[in-house]
């Protein structure tokens, strides 16, 4: 697997699923997997009996990786774009292939 385009701290939008057309921002970052956690994003919901821990039980709520194909970088705007690799002074960057523009990080 190469070096993953979509790193922690990016908002990205949801491509396809159930959760398609939402945004949110990536809390962690799986590049052996090629997967990704997306805050808010691909919620999972878990019943949970009373334990030591947790004596109350009930519903847990998880977000569950998402593959790195359904997910795209958001621009300014919040539209989608692909993520391309450049050397600018030396330095690999990545850049949005819609806008032009560099992305931080």
């Amino acid at each position: 697997m190469s070096a993953l385009k979509i790193k922690k701290g990016d908002r990205v939008v949801v491509l396809s699923g159930k959760d398609k057309g939402k945004t949110g921002e990536v809390t962690k970052a799986f590049p052996k997997d090629g997967k990704v956690i997306v805050s808010g994003v691909n919620v999972s919901t878990r019943h949970r009996k009373p334990s030591q821990v947790n004596p109350q039980g009930g519903l847990e709520r998880v977000e569950a990786p998402l593959h790195v194909s359904k997910v795209a970088i958001a621009t300014a705007d919040g539209k989608p774009t692909r993520v391309r690799f450049e050397v600018k002074d030396g330095k690999k960057v990545r850049v949005a292939v819609k806008t032009g523009e560099t992305i931080n990080g």
